[in-house]
């Protein structure tokens, strides 16, 4: 089964990005089934933090169709990540 919810990778190393794990993890659980969550230890993928042009942890990449559509550099917070999100989740299908 084809997954097309929009993917929120969570670029991070140790120190600077733990305090945005809790916030990280309360969005995966109330947007599960309209996002995907992944994580990326920069120190651990160098690579794929180069690919995604990442210079600063923690970094936010909303990735839609294969590609970024949206980002988030630096501490932030819920409120701002909901705004940069939501234009880009699919709506829930009523019950």
């Amino acid at each position: 089964m084809k997954d097309d919810r929009p993917l929120l990778v969570f670029f991070w190393s140790e120190r600077p990005a733990r305090r945005m794990e809790s916030l990280l993890a309360h969005l995966e659980r109330k947007e599960r089934d309209r996002l995907r969550v992944r994580r990326v230890d920069v120190d651990a993928s160098p690579e794929l933090a180069e690919r995604f042009d990442v210079h600063v942890v923690p970094t936010l990449v909303l990735v839609k169709d294969k590609r970024a559509v949206s980002r988030l550099d630096g501490r932030t917070s819920a409120p701002k990540i909901e705004a940069m999100l939501e234009p880009h989740l699919p709506e829930l299908a009523a019950a």
